[in-house]
């Protein structure tokens, strides 16, 4: 029973996999800044310190803190 369900997972992961590589005429492409996860760095520390200050969690982003903000 185990083979059979563990049959579709590897499908699945083997239709993931590629074979291909960017290319070098590819990369300039994607080193554009609009394809770049984070465009503005200070934007998106300021965006994480709030996050973390509202949560009042510690972890998951970067470093930990308390409720009130504070590293």
């Amino acid at each position: 029973m185990k083979k059979l369900l563990l049959l579709p997972f590897v499908l699945v992961l083997a239709a993931c996999t590629t074979t291909e590589s960017v290319q070098p005429w590819e990369r300039g492409q994607l080193a554009r800044t609009d394809m770049a996860w984070n465009t503005d760095p200070l934007h998106n520390a300021m965006r994480e310190h709030v996050y973390t200050s509202k949560e009042g969690a510690s972890g998951g982003l970067s470093t930990g803190g308390g409720g009130c903000g504070c590293y």
